[in-house]
């Protein structure tokens, strides 16, 4: 799969979501997977396998959510929402803010939110996690352990209990 488009349609989607989990708004979301396409365009890399590029893609996206999150406009505005979403991102936010599981995992520190958002929602094994943010594999797994013990005290009472 070469052609743009493709790796478009079949990316974005991961890419936007993984952008959201570590900004936590849309439009950063939204400029940080621009960013990243952009980047892949400019790149020109060639991949051995999908594997690789998707692997390229979720490097590429968790680097630019640091640029983003840590840039000198975010540390001096707080980071602050802004109330005019769109449409279309106030009914997905409203449907994620509603979920108790969803505002659980955004409440992890980002090191935990971004390896459970890789495992359960990219169905990433801990070895490809691993890889990809360039942790030990077992660093990933105690990380999943604790942002499961974690978890399953936020949603303690709330229907959750384990």
């Amino acid at each position: 799969m070469d052609g743009f488009e493709e790796v478009m349609r079949r990316y974005s989607d991961m890419v936007y979501r993984l952008a959201f989990a570590r900004t936590g708004n849309s439009h950063d979301a939204e400029d940080v997977t621009q960013e990243v396409f952009f980047g892949y365009v400019r790149a020109k890399k060639t991949f051995n396998d999908e594997e690789h590029r998707k692997a390229w893609l979720i490097r590429a996206t968790v680097n630019a959510s640091v640029n983003t999150v840590k840039s000198a406009w975010k540390r001096h505005s707080g980071g602050e929402l802004s109330e005019n979403e769109g449409k279309k991102d106030e009914n997905l936010s409203r449907i994620e803010t509603r979920s108790a599981v969803y505002s659980a995992v955004r409440s992890l520190s980002e090191k935990y939110r971004v390896v459970v958002h890789l495992f359960y929602y990219e169905d990433m094994t801990a070895a490809q996690i691993g890889k990809v943010m360039k942790l030990n594999e077992n660093t990933v797994k105690s990380r999943l352990k604790r942002a499961r013990d974690a978890l399953r005290e936020k949603l303690k009472g709330v229907g959750f209990d384990v």
